[in-house]
């Protein structure tokens, strides 16, 4: 049992300096003032994000932030 412990305790950290490294590479949410001036924010770019690179990052995001979590609670049951 401690050997699984193990593995899913190396599989946790990498999940970790992934999720940390995704989220640092995303772009803000909101492109400010002038985007809201400027009308920016219609663009053919933003309502294509989730077939690019960017909807990628998100996407990969939301399941890495979800094993986080599950692997959390897992290893804080009593093995």
């Amino acid at each position: 049992m401690e050997v699984l412990r193990a593995i899913v305790q190396i599989v946790y950290v990498g999940i970790c300096a992934v999720l940390v490294f995704i989220v640092l590479k995303q772009e803000g949410k909101s492109s400010g003032l002038s985007g809201a001036l400027t009308g920016a924010s219609e663009s053919y770019w933003s309502k294509n994000k989730g077939r690019s690179a960017e909807g990628m990052i998100v996407r990969s995001t939301k399941i890495l932030a979800t094993l986080f979590i599950v692997l959390s609670v897992v290893l804080n049951l009593d093995w």
